[in-house]
């Protein structure tokens, strides 16, 4: 049975908001309330947390897909939608997050660091909001946003100061039992272990955490064995230790060639020529191990390792050892630069960004991309003429149309807003070819505002009608 898992592809979908209320305020007497309709609660994010008593994956290995909950929608009576409620996932400290392709988007270390791996949707306006003294009496909403969806992939790298590295059966995790409270499985066969054990080692005044790399040998990098999984664990060391087994039973083996061996597969890996290494001598309890130890030695220094002789049945040269990682480690904590408060990095736009990109495709089909445009598209009720021709406005108003006919189309051209795969397509005709300034009293109720003469709402209507067929007649975008 699992017990421990250190990658997962986690499957993450944001709430969605709720859509805002179109909705009349009617009480007795007072049959022209006014719109009363409330907007759409925001939907929940999707935020990983590192958590310190999380040490596995293992939960999203079994339920790899997580979902917030959605915004409520607006009511009448200016009440507004309930927000979804934040789906929280804790993570064990030192969890990567990345894309599918693999581009890292957080490195999360330290108790309490966030990131929101998918946004919720924000709630669409309601008809009180929409209300203006130009629209009185909007006879529409907004939709709510869908949330963010996607897929990332965690992985976790173990955070410790210490990666104790061999091959299987080097005694690593005896090592790890003795000098610390740690206690993994051992046995007298090779991968033994199958997992990274982590152990707490006080040595005096220093306190520092130490983990053993299961499962290295020739080919790791590559794959084989267990070296793959294992080998990120090692990237946050500040000290690699090579545990070199002295009395191994295995007649094509030796302690220098194993070191080689090992080295390669860390050069291979990449990222850690930079860090300090120890070399352990283990099992010098053994008669022959002590007298092949004292053979090997002068070439170990000789190569500039700093070697100590070991023995984690019969406890021997652990003081010494357990003090010189504290040494070292205490010279790396005190190397590293002071850490700052975490900041908030602002991109603003250029001065000439208008938000949005209108290109034309080989097809001869006109696509918008742009943040905002695509929202309002995801907002707008398309059973409602009058949403759609608010839609319209706000487009025209961003400066849509004018790029589009700076690109080169012309009415009755294709139009399409978002990706290829969530695209609302349509055949596009200048706004006021299409009537839009026509209609530019939209939303507006005459009921509501001091009553008129007749006559005068006819000369009026007459006016406004005269007045809107010159500019149509007159109107030549080309």
């Amino acid at each position: 049975m699992t017990t421990f898992v250190d990658r997962v592809e986690l499957h993450v979908a944001a709430g969605n908001g709720g859509h805002g209320c179109a909705s009349v305020h009617r009480e007795k007497f007072k049959p022209l309330g006014g719109p009363d309709g409330g907007n759409g609660g925001r939907g929940g994010d999707v935020i990983l947390v590192v958590d310190q008593s999380v040490t596995t994956l293992l939960d999203y290995h079994h339920s790899p897909h997580r979902k917030a909950t959605n915004g409520k929608p607006g009511e009448g009576g200016n009440r507004s939608g309930k927000d979804g409620q934040d789906l929280v996932l804790p993570v064990p400290d030192g969890t990567v997050v990345l894309d599918k392709e693999g581009n890292v988007l957080a490195d999360l270390v330290g108790q309490g660091t966030t990131f929101v791996a998918a946004e919720g949707g924000r709630g669409g306006l309601g008809n009180a909001a929409l209300a203006s003294a130009r629209r009185k009496a909007p006879g529409f909403a907004l939709l709510g946003v869908p949330g963010q969806t996607g897929d990332i992939v965690l992985e976790l790298k173990t955070v410790a100061d210490v990666a104790l590295v061999g091959y299987p059966s080097a005694g690593k995790s005896s090592l790890i039992s003795v000098l610390s409270a740690a206690k993994p499985k051992i046995a007298d066969y090779p991968f033994t272990t199958l997992v990274p054990n982590l152990g707490v080692v006080t040595a005096g005044s220093t306190v520092y955490t130490i983990a053993d790399v299961p499962g290295l040998i020739p080919g790791a990098s590559q794959g084989r064995g267990l070296g793959l999984e294992f080998l990120r664990h090692v990237e946050r060391c500040s000290v690699l230790v090579h545990v070199l087994d002295t009395a191994t039973l295995e007649s094509d083996r030796d302690p220098v060639s194993d070191l080689d061996v090992i080295e390669e597969e860390l050069r291979q890996y990449g990222g850690l020529d930079d860090r300090p290494r120890i070399v352990v001598l283990n099992k010098v309890d053994i008669p022959d191990g002590q007298d092949l130890a004292d053979m090997i030695r002068p070439d170990l220094e000789a190569r500039g390792y700093r070697v100590f002789e070991v023995s984690a049945v019969a406890h021997k040269g652990l003081k010494e050892l357990s003090f010189a990682l504290a040494e070292i480690i205490a010279e790396a904590r005190a190397a590293k630069p002071v850490e700052e408060a975490t900041r908030i990095v602002i991109r603003p736009k250029a001065v000439d960004d208008a938000g949005f990109t209108v290109r034309q495709e080989e097809d001869g089909l006109f696509r918008v991309r742009g943040e905002k445009p695509e929202r309002w598209v995801r907002q707008t009720d398309f059973n409602n003429d009058e949403a759609v021709g608010y839609l319209a406005d706000r487009l025209n108003r961003l400066g849509v149309e004018d790029q589009l006919m700076k690109a080169g189309a012309r009415a009755g051209d294709g139009v399409a807003i978002g990706p290829e795969d969530n695209a609302v397509v349509f055949d596009w005709e200048p706004t006021m070819m299409a009537g839009a300034e026509m209609l530019g009293r939209r939303g507006e109720d005459h009921r509501l505002e001091a009553p008129r003469p007749a006559a005068q709402r006819r000369r009026d209507r007459d006016a406004e009608r005269d007045e809107a067929q010159k500019e149509f007649e007159g109107f030549d975008p080309f």
